[in-house]
């Protein structure tokens, strides 16, 4: 199946909706079932040998993906920066404090990832959940560009592409998420990825070592990491 990108209606929607606080919530649920939080701590732990200075996640939401990484993780890696980007203002006072309970610095960044402020520049590692299927192919590979020029690790989750879009649609009827979560996880799916497409999009095979693959049942992850 082509790879195709169409909006979500979740991206629509003011944050105050009562639909998106609902699709919201689904989706921390989905995150869970589908442990992309833990696929993520796994794959930073594994790829990296030192605790990172700083660690940027793109289009971050509401912050709580990237703190159940951040319990996973700071165990082992005391005193992290965490910088968590989005084009809106989502994260709570209460998910800050959660990440400074844990030991780690925080800081939201309103912003378009197009226009990266340079606040930020230097990143040690940067980090995606369910993001990069949002782009066509040539807008992500200006985005992955953008990316290898500003740090060392890039980890994206993103949604395993498969045949039967609308499967994932009815499974997530029966567990109870609304309609904007079901059409958009249709949508998710028929965006993400197989096979190699990011890697094609990646802008330097020779200084970087390149890793993608399905993980899971409905997931696939991609991993760049620069060679010293």
């Amino acid at each position: 199946m082509k790879r195709l990108v169409q909006p979500e209606i979740l991206d629509t929607l003011p944050p105050e909706d009562p639909r998106a606080i609902r699709s919201r919530r689904d989706l921390h649920r989905i995150n869970w079932w589908m442990r992309n939080h833990a696929i993520m701590a796994g794959a930073l732990q594994k790829n990296l040998a030192a605790a990172p200075k700083q660690i940027t996640e793109l289009g971050a939401g509401d912050g709580k993906f990237f703190l159940r990484v951040a319990k996973k993780t700071a165990p082992r890696w005391p005193e992290v920066q965490a910088t968590l980007l989005d084009l809106q203002k989502n994260v709570t006072a209460e998910t800050l404090a959660s990440f400074v309970a844990l030991g780690w610095r925080t800081e939201t960044v309103v912003a378009d990832v197009f226009n990266w402020p340079s606040a930020t520049a230097g990143d040690d590692v940067v980090i995606a959940n369910l993001f990069l299927h949002h782009f066509e192919d040539a807008r992500l590979a200006e985005l992955l560009g953008n990316i290898s020029r500003r740090t060392k690790l890039f980890v994206a989750v993103e949604p395993y592409r498969f045949a039967l879009p609308n499967l994932v649609g009815r499974m997530l009827w029966f567990m109870g998420c609304n309609e904007v979560t079901r059409h958009d996880a249709a949508v998710s799916v028929r965006a993400g990825f197989d096979g190699r497409e990011i890697s094609t999009l990646w802008p330097d095979h020779k200084n970087w070592q390149l890793t993608e693959r399905r993980v899971g049942l409905f997931s696939h992850i991609f991993i760049a990491q620069r060679l010293e």
